[in-house]
């Protein structure tokens, strides 16, 4: 093993966050549920961001899971068996001391109510505000953020009387500006929050979408999808927003891994629950089953537990130099 964790760290932690970059080329070790439990033991692992990250929290959950004999030591910590429409969710690991959480901020900034002379209140986004469950995971041990979907929607794409900073809301903000203001606070508070010294901060890049015939609104389609993407050619443009985050993290003062998923997603057009999602479709859902699909998130098994190799590589790489800073000392 020391041999692939040498070979590890001169390889994926170059590859991981190569500028435009994918994993091309990088031999990851297959993910030991035990051994990555024994890394995480009396450790807080914390997905903070959208959907797409609860996306990797079940995978990692369901993974770390299936390793443990006594299932009944294993338990969300409020005793939720649904996992959508709270604002956080915890699994407790107990035989390993540990916890694996998930906190939803989907833009990393906060959303916003500001009051109108009529008494009615205005959505807005708050460039300037750090998501209002930081507090609640600065201590955390490893924290993996994203974000990037949700900005992609009409009203973060348009930009028009939605974007906020302080008491000014813009007339209109190019998405990219709006993006990258709220990156820069996000990374302000990360600087300022979180010890880089007890923390391992990860940024995870964005996951393609593969709507064919529209958007996830108006009647995009994924169904027919089951094989994926072999030619490179038929792959989309590294996307724009990506750029964005890698030049604010080169600006950081806090060292932040971007795991950068990007290309090896938009290869799988395969691999999204299209109209699946929902196990039980209505009678007016069947007839208009285009209006339902999913080509966004990903089936489990599936695509984001690779994410979770990757970030498990990581943390055999970060292990491994730490036995070795203390063989120097």
């Amino acid at each position: 093993m020391s041999s692939l964790i040498v070979y590890l760290m001169a390889d994926l932690t170059k590859t991981t966050r190569n500028i435009n970059g994918s994993l091309k080329g990088c031999t990851l070790p297959r993910l030991n549920p035990g051994r990555m439990l024994d890394m995480l033991r009396g450790k807080r692992l914390v997905f903070v961001g959208d959907s797409l990250n609860r996306n990797m929290w079940e995978s990692l959950v369901c993974i770390l899971k299936g390793s443990v004999k006594d299932q009944s030591k294993v338990y969300e910590v409020n005793g939720r068996i649904h996992f959508r429409g709270e604002a956080s969710y915890s699994f407790a690991f107990e035989d390993y001391n540990c916890t694996i959480e998930f906190f939803v901020s989907p833009f990393l900034v906060q959303e916003w109510e500001l009051p109108e002379k009529d008494g009615s209140k205005k959505e807005t986004l708050r460039l300037d505000l750090v998501g209002r469950s930081s507090g609640q995971y600065e201590g955390a041990d490893i924290v993996v953020f994203n974000t990037g979907h949700w900005w992609t929607h009409d009203k973060t794409s348009k930009g028009k009387d939605y974007y906020q900073e302080g008491s000014h809301v813009y007339d209109e903000l190019n998405v990219l500006e709006a993006f990258r203001k709220a990156l820069t606070t996000w990374a302000r508070w990360v600087d300022a929050s979180i010890n880089p010294t007890k923390s391992l901060v990860f940024f995870r890049g964005y996951s393609a979408s593969h709507f064919s015939g529209g958007q996830w609104n108006s009647g995009g389609q994924c169904d027919s999808e089951v094989e994926p993407i072999k030619n490179v050619t038929y792959l989309r443009d590294y996307p724009s927003k990506m750029l964005v985050l890698e030049k604010v993290l080169r600006n950081m003062k806090t060292h932040v891994k971007y795991l950068n998923v990007t290309q090896m997603t938009d290869f799988r057009k395969d691999g999204h629950p299209s109209v699946y999602r929902k196990k039980n479709l209505s009678p007016e859902e069947r007839k208009s089953t285009l209006q339902f699909q999913d080509c966004s998130h990903w089936c489990l098994p599936g695509v984001p537990d690779a994410w979770n190799e990757i970030l498990y590589a990581e943390l055999l790489v970060n292990e491994k130099q730490k036995q070795q800073t203390k063989k120097r000392q």
